[in-house]
């Protein structure tokens, strides 16, 4: 089925009742997550991938590619819901789509979520399943990209930061879509049209556990930004993880990390799930997408040289 292009007044309209019902502080995570996954085939992929159930790092997770995919590099994928919500299947239009306009396999992890594994599990997952993927494909770090929305986002900076540090692996790219990168930090509105503050506040507590707050895994703004690769930013100016994300890419400035910064104003928190239904949605994402497959081509240059 094509996409459509509802205007944006009527998809905030229909989406904000959906949003403020499902991640709903009064829900139990379970439920939460039922929904989500319940909602997801709404969020249309497009058509022609070819999905394959695969496992990295003990974990399951999914292979997305299209008929024309090149195998010189790849995306590990890490989904948002605050580290307590979220799965393959719900992040799964957003991930076909990606694959589909890079020409790159997307893998998209199936990481533990809280409170039933706090910190430091899910950070844990992702640092498994990237090493796995050198191992398993025989990838080399370069080669391999690393994006996420939300908690995926900071999950992926946290990665690319544990990577650096553990192993001297820094991947190709890091793509990142309104990152959660302070849980601790208390956001100085009520909500936005996904997420609100006391929705968050109970992700933050449940992902932290008895772990230390001041652990940059947990907090990967206050991390390490050296050698960190080039690096993609996206985030609506309505969004309450707006201040974060300014502060993010001052950091990485600050570093001499370069950086590609995205504003869009008028869309919502991580609506490139929702590109099947409207425009301004799927550019921002194929933006992203742009960004990825340029440099994982670069990447592919530099072997030719």
């Amino acid at each position: 089925m094509a996409d459509i292009n509802l205007p944006l007044p009527i998809a905030r309209t229909i989406l904000n009742p959906i949003f403020r019902f499902t991640l709903n502080k009064r829900l139990p995570f379970r439920l939460q997550r039922r929904l989500l996954t319940m909602g997801g085939p709404a969020q249309l992929p497009p058509a022609g991938s070819i999905r394959r159930p695969v496992r990295l790092g003990g974990r399951p997770a999914e292979r997305i590619s299209f008929a024309d995919t090149t195998d010189h590099g790849a995306i590990l994928y890490l989904h948002g819901g605050g580290y307590a919500v979220g799965s393959i299947e719900s992040h799964r239009s957003l991930t076909t789509r990606l694959a589909r306009d890079t020409g790159y396999p997307v893998y998209v992890l199936d990481y533990r979520l809280a409170p039933e594994h706090p910190f430091p599990a899910a950070l844990d997952d992702a640092e498994a399943a990237f090493l796995e993927l050198m191992t398993s494909t025989g990838y080399r770090p370069e080669q391999i990209a690393i994006s996420g929305d939300s908690a995926g986002g900071g999950l992926s900076l946290a990665l690319a930061q544990r990577l650096i540090a553990r192993h001297g692996h820094t991947p190709a790219a890091l793509g990142l879509i309104a990152p959660w990168v302070d849980p601790s930090r208390i956001p100085d509105r009520e909500r936005d049209l996904v997420i609100s503050k006391p929705w968050s506040q109970a992700c933050a507590v449940a992902y932290l556990g008895d772990a230390d707050p001041a652990d940059s895994g947990y907090t990967p703004l206050h991390g390490d930004m050296r050698g960190l690769p080039p690096t993609y930013v996206q985030v609506d100016v309505s969004e309450l993880l707006y201040p974060q994300c300014i502060d993010l890419v001052a950091a990485l400035r600050s570093a001499e990390i370069p950086v590609s910064f995205t504003e869009s104003k008028g869309l919502w928190h991580v609506a490139q799930l929702q590109a099947s239904l409207t425009a301004p949605a799927a550019a921002v994402s194929r933006e992203l997408a742009e960004f990825l497959r340029e440099a994982l081509q670069l990447t592919e240059l530099h072997e030719l040289g």
